[in-house]
């Protein structure tokens, strides 16, 4: 498919116009744009809903303010303050990433997509939006408000579309100039098409529904894992006695080889 710079430039108003309106600047992460609360939201909101992240964004900020702060706490305190996001693989990666930032990159996040994704958990897309929101990059990533933008406005009417067939929008209509600000009013869009007109990343290839939580084996891992964190360290009777589900040990050995919990002997810790 085929685009004309008139509609590149219709679009952009479009998106300028709503972003004048109705943009979300309250958000903690731009009201902070500094390298390490970009690189902690982008984390945290990863398939997890804005509401539940700021709560956690301000309090992990307090708790940890920086790189160095971060990698030198414990596992098992970070873990702690992950509770409630979900996914506690990615508080993990936050920890070991900090890490690797004061011992490879001299305390400084950093500037390039290459060492960006040589961090634990940072792929190709949250290496651009990083790039994009703490150093004004023009750096091109995909994520669902883009695809759901993209997708209602340039391939409404097509099926299974590819992020291939996006990039060359994104890149025509990328405001280089202010790369932060073009993709917060992309973000802010998306939400609002999702609320009005529904969800075009469903016409997305990429599109997977996510699976339900309650009663789901990662509800189990996730309850474990704060049993165990609160407590500091138990034995599996212990656990057993608190977890009774046929699926325990499946979830223990997840979460041991995940790296979130680690054994000794009988006892389990975080």
């Amino acid at each position: 498919m085929q685009f004309q710079d008139e509609q590149i430039d219709e679009f952009n108003s479009t998106l300028h116009d709503y972003f004048s309106k109705n943009g979300r600047g309250n958000l903690p992460w731009r009201l902070d744009t500094s390298p390490y609360a970009v690189f902690v939201s982008e984390l945290m909101l990863q398939q997890t809903q804005v509401s539940r992240v700021i709560p956690k964004f301000n309090n992990w900020l307090e708790q940890f303010p920086d790189f160095r702060a971060l990698a030198e706490t414990s596992q098992s305190d970070v873990l702690r303050a992950w509770q409630g996001l979900g996914y506690n693989r990615r508080g993990r990666y936050a920890h070991q990433s900090a890490q690797l930032i004061m011992s490879k990159f001299g305390g400084k996040l950093p500037q390039t997509q290459h060492e960006l994704e040589q961090l634990p958990g940072i792929g190709p897309n949250t290496a651009g939006a990083i790039l994009a929101y703490a150093f004004n990059q023009p750096a091109v990533y995909i994520e669902t408000n883009i695809r759901t933008v993209f997708i209602h406005h340039f391939f409404r009417a097509n099926r299974k579309v590819d992020d291939k067939q996006l990039r060359p929008f994104i890149e025509a209509a990328l405001d280089c100039s202010n790369p932060r600000q073009w993709y917060w009013a992309l973000m802010d869009y998306g939400v609002h098409l999702k609320r009005t007109v529904g969800n075009s990343t469903q016409q997305s290839k990429h599109y997977v529904k996510q699976s339900q939580f309650e009663g789901s084996l990662r509800q189990l891992r996730a309850t474990v894992l704060r049993t165990v964190l609160a407590a500091g360290s138990l034995t599996l009777v212990q656990i057993e006695q608190q977890h009774i589900d046929s699926r325990l040990e499946v979830a223990l050995n997840g979460l041991v080889m995940d790296g979130l919990l680690q054994i000794m002997g009988d006892e389990y810790y975080g």
